[in-house]
């Protein structure tokens, strides 16, 4: 299958689904007038298609709206299958420094999947550190 590659625009996040290497990055801000019919298309290929014996999921949301927080937490679901069904999942949720929202969310998300998450803090105004992203 090919990659999955979106460019972010005002309402939806950056996203980079590549089944057959295992990775899975979403970036960006999320509140489309759709939420289901943006993610449904990458909650059906994570359930499907990732051949891949391993996952790395990168999660840097910026903002995200009601509706993209349950699809988002549906794509976690088939995130979570994944790991269940024996590959192995690394998530990484990163959030700015001073978000507290995110990094609270990213903990839900965690406990609510019983998934083990990493969290990565960033300062909006540094370059990334090429080592840790």
């Amino acid at each position: 299958m090919e990659p999955i590659k979106i460019y972010p625009t005002r309402n939806t996040p950056a996203v980079l689904l590549d089944p057959s290497k295992g990775v899975f990055k979403l970036f960006g801000r999320s509140s489309p007038e759709n939420s289901i019919q943006f993610y449904e298309p990458l909650r059906s290929t994570l359930s499907s298609e990732i051949v891949s014996d391993r996952l790395d999921v990168r999660i840097k949301m910026e903002y995200f709206n009601t509706s993209s927080s349950k699809c988002i937490y549906d794509l976690l679901k088939e995130i979570k299958s994944l790991e269940v069904k024996g590959k192995e999942v690394i998530v990484r949720w990163y959030y700015d420094e001073d978000d507290e929202d995110m990094l609270e969310a990213g903990e839900d998300y965690s406990d609510l999947l019983d998934m083990n998450f990493r969290f990565i803090e960033y300062h909006p105004n540094e370059q990334p550190n090429r080592k840790s992203a």
